[in-house]
């Protein structure tokens, strides 16, 4: 889709989603749909647990080297959580975005945000559940939670709703089938759009 002899720049897409509408279930099946679709790897100072594996599960850094990425625009966009910093380090979604591979970032609504005021041409995604009720079934349905920390779930998932208006797609997570089908048209709709496209049109009309 470039001109001959040039690599068409990859897109950067941003995934975002309540917790409990099924993020990884839904990406793990389009990662197997999608070979040329690079999952960003995040950075964090906290320790690594039992079977996690540098550079493939997170980046782990010293708060130190965190910070000084921070202070030097070295990342796309970052956040605390009890006490542990996690990021997004630019250059390596810079550099596989420039090889031609597309990019995913699956982060909270605050870091999308980030993200698109840093790098205007990401294509953002939200996934919403059938309906707050049914979010809820199934955060109980986990057992991974007491109710109490289900409701406040459900609480923050309202909350990052409501900022789905700020996103450039948004869809459904009602079958697994379907949404992931969504994902991947939302995928080749970006891919096809002008702005990703210049280079094409360029390249056609100097073979006038």
């Amino acid at each position: 889709m470039s001109d001959k002899g040039s690599v068409q720049r990859g897109t950067l897409y941003v995934f975002s989603a309540p917790s409990g509408c099924g993020k990884g279930t839904v990406l793990k099946e389009v990662r197997k749909a999608s070979s040329r679709l690079v999952f960003s790897v995040s950075a964090t100072t906290r320790q690594p647990r039992p079977g996690e594996v540098d550079g493939v599960d997170y980046h782990f850094v010293t708060k130190e080297s965190f910070n000084e990425l921070v202070r030097t625009g070295g990342m796309l966009e970052y956040a605390i959580f009890v006490d542990n910093y996690y990021g997004t380090p630019k250059d390596r979604v810079m550099s596989a975005l420039d090889s031609g591979s597309d990019v995913i970032l699956e982060i909270e609504t605050a870091g999308a945000m980030m993200v698109k005021a840093l790098y205007p041409e990401a294509v953002l995604i939200f996934m919403l559940p059938p309906s707050v009720e049914e979010l809820k079934t199934r955060l109980i349905k986990r057992g991974t939670d007491s109710l109490e920390v289900i409701d406040k779930r459900v609480s923050q998932a309202m909350r990052e709703i409501s900022l789905a208006c700020n996103y450039d797609y948004v869809f459904v997570n009602d079958r697994l089938d379907e949404a992931v089908q969504d994902m991947l048209s939302i995928m080749k709709a970006a891919r096809l759009g002008v702005r990703q496209n210049k280079d094409l049109i360029k390249g056609v009309l100097k073979r006038c």
